[in-house]
């Protein structure tokens, strides 16, 4: 009896399913971190890139009014801080926008960048692109040379406005100008349109010649849509838009890198401001001109700036991009003013937040943070010390002790509606 072997299969190692998981756990981690290193370096990138792009730099900018006494010695006896401690900077082709009650300090923030007003403290340093000159030193044949050529030679380096000498400022001015407020007082009854427009031009001795600066006169008044047949006409024979709108040519006719616009259409009609708004658009677009936008309607704020500043008795309580502010504010009056805005929503309810007493008086500002005397949300250590200007989110400063603990996104305040009507 024949016996035969049969040999048994054998077993197959199976491959461990932890040492599969492990390189590709290692491969996520290595992807993951690949991930992170690009975007932290774009964004550092991208923050380097707005640095270069930088304008306007302001660091710690003071205007102090002093009150005297009336008598021989004229003793100094009060101090009206109109705007104590204020820090930002203004890009290139930008508008940045500066809100406010009124008296918190807007305008003298204005006119202190563009020296009608000399500051107190701080500096102002406007940058150029390619380097860096001293015009302190010139003076003299050098100096003249050098104003007739400062429209080649002020598009360089980085100039402090705070400290340049008169010469030099006079020099600087076609570099920078300003939209005023009201169109009918801010100009002259016995000039044409054109001599109004052309004024800037043969005040800072740009141009001498006649026809040279009749072409540019007729450039800028096409660009702010002004027919030409306006050019020969009296400012008396036109409308509030229309004397905006030659406010604004005059204001770019020196092809300027930096304008302020000073409750620019705040005297104007609902529908003349949306025009005044988009030909300030077209402009920047076409002429790469930065704008610090001064006003109180919030919602044109919105529709013209990039960035928005908050200010409150000669500080800022708030400066970030328009998007966050206007959808997660971090500061109590922020919130304030953002409520105060009327809604076209028939469902929702206008319900602005009522902030008690007046604004204080910069002669005697109170101790701490100077909101805390109408804030609903103050704690004793507001009126003790100063809250610290700290970046919170990226581009986004808040003065405020409890910005960690108060959330006024408007995201959050629309979820919990929804929680509302749901139950």
């Amino acid at each position: 009896m024949s016996v035969q072997l049969v040999s048994m299969p054998q077993k197959e190692d199976k491959p461990d399913a932890s040492k599969k998981a492990k390189p590709i756990m290692m491969q996520e981690k290595k992807t993951k971190k690949k991930q992170a290193k690009k975007k932290a370096s774009k964004a550092e990138k991208s923050i380097a890139k707005a640095a270069d792009n930088v304008l306007i730099e302001v660091k710690d900018l003071k205007v102090h009014f002093p009150i005297r006494q009336k008598k021989l010695f004229r003793t100094e006896v009060q101090t009206v801080r109109a705007v104590d401690g204020v820090s930002f900077d203004i890009r290139r082709g930008e508008t940045v926008g500066l809100v406010g009650e009124s008296g918190s300090g807007k305008t003298t923030v204005g006119r202190a960048i563009l020296r009608a007003i000399d500051p107190t403290g701080g500096d102002v340093i406007f940058h150029g692109k390619k380097r860096d000159i001293d015009v302190g030193e010139l003076a003299g044949e050098d100096l003249r040379k050098f104003r007739k050529k400062m429209g080649m030679v002020f598009s360089e380096g980085s100039h402090s406005l705070a400290s340049m000498g008169a010469d030099i400022l006079r020099a600087f001015r076609p570099r920078m100008s300003l939209v005023f407020q009201d169109p009918y007082s801010s100009l002259n009854p016995r000039m044409t349109v054109r001599d109004i427009i052309a004024e800037p031009l043969v005040a800072s001795g740009l141009m001498r010649d006649r026809d040279e600066i009749d072409r540019r006169v007729r450039k800028i008044a096409k660009r702010c849509k002004l027919n030409l047949e306006h050019l020969r006409r009296f400012p008396h024979a036109f409308s509030g838009g229309q004397r905006q709108r030659i406010c604004i040519a005059r204001a770019l006719v020196t092809k300027p890198d930096f304008v302020v616009c000073d409750e620019s259409v705040s005297a104007l009609d609902v529908s003349i401001q949306a025009e005044i708004v988009n030909l300030l658009k077209d402009l920047q677009e076409e002429m790469n001109v930065a704008f610090l936008f001064i006003a109180h309607d919030l919602s044109v704020v919105a529709q013209i700036s990039q960035r928005v500043a908050v200010m409150y008795v000669g500080k800022f309580v708030e400066y970030a991009p328009t998007e966050a502010l206007f959808f997660k504010p971090r500061h109590p009056y922020t919130q304030a003013l953002l409520s105060a805005i009327p809604t076209i929503d028939p469902d929702e309810a206008f319900d602005p937040i009522k902030l008690e007493g007046e604004i204080p008086n910069p002669l005697a500002a109170p101790s701490g943070c100077r909101f805390h005397t109408r804030c609903p949300y103050a704690s004793p250590i507001c009126s003790r010390e100063e809250p610290v200007w700290q970046e919170v989110a990226q581009e986004h400063f808040v003065a405020c002790h409890r910005v960690h603990e108060l959330d006024f996104s408007r995201d959050k305040t629309l979820k919990t509606k929804e929680k509302d009507n749901a139950e």
